[in-house]
């Protein structure tokens, strides 16, 4: 079983991010951190096999976390400039993955790491096939297969329920209006998020975790029909 710590500022972010986790075989979290402090604390308390860390802490740096920890790590955060991501890399960062982002998505990065860590940690001495394979694995499936399996039916009526709402809806909204499974809905829209075609969003609720909210986008028109009228690119149409 790989142990993992969820660092992250936002405490209902962090715990749906430990339940995605919980939810791929071969993986426990073993709890959540919300600073810098609290996170090198665990980290010597727990000794995590899996940092899962934001780079927005509210004390420090995620990447000067990075930095000084010596724990495997996959980066979870909202940063998604170069200089960002070419500093977590150096740092040693295993993976990167901008939020708001899917539980297959996390999924799929979770299940190369697995394989990357039983192929390095299979033998005392590497040759250089084995490091070759282990460095492969780490990035091969980071593009998941989402589509593989679904029924074209069903697939044609999330996509047309998304595209008629003409405002961000969720999967469970998806779900009470087409009479199908939440899981179901949250598997195709996430399809459709990975292929480009609708933007992933997080609502708040009263209480509880936050959920994903997806907004369709379809080509590059649609897109900017979809954003507020002042973020809209020059000459774009106005919504239908």
């Amino acid at each position: 079983m790989i142990r993992a710590l969820v660092v992250d500022q936002d405490v209902l972010v962090a715990s749906m991010h430990a339940g995605f986790v919980e939810g791929v075989p071969g993986f426990s979290v073993l709890g959540t951190a919300h600073s810098g402090r609290e996170a090198r604390v665990r980290v010597g308390e727990l000794s995590p096999d899996l940092l899962l860390l934001d780079l927005y802490l509210p004390d420090e740096s995620g990447l000067q976390l990075l930095s000084d920890l010596d724990v495997d790590t996959i980066v979870l955060t909202a940063a998604a400039d170069a200089r960002t991501v070419q500093s977590a890399l150096r740092a040693g960062a295993l993976n990167y993955l901008i939020k708001p982002f899917t539980a297959a998505q996390l999924g799929t990065r979770l299940t190369a790491y697995a394989r990357y860590r039983a192929l390095i940690g299979s033998a005392q001495t590497l040759r250089q096939n084995d490091i070759d394979r282990s460095v492969r694995a780490l990035h091969d499936n980071d593009r998941s297969s989402t589509t593989k399996g679904q029924s074209p039916v069903t697939a044609r009526l999330v996509t047309d329920a998304l595209r008629r709402a003409g405002r961000p809806r969720s999967a469970i909204e998806i779900a009470t209006e087409l009479g199908i499974a939440r899981a179901t809905a949250q598997r195709y829209l996430g399809a459709l998020a990975e292929n480009g075609e609708a933007r992933i969003g997080l609502r708040y609720g009263a209480t509880g975790r936050p959920e994903h909210e997806y907004t369709w986008l379809g080509d590059p028109a649609t897109a900017d029909a979809a954003l507020p009228e002042a973020q809209r690119s020059p000459g774009a149409p106005p919504p239908s």
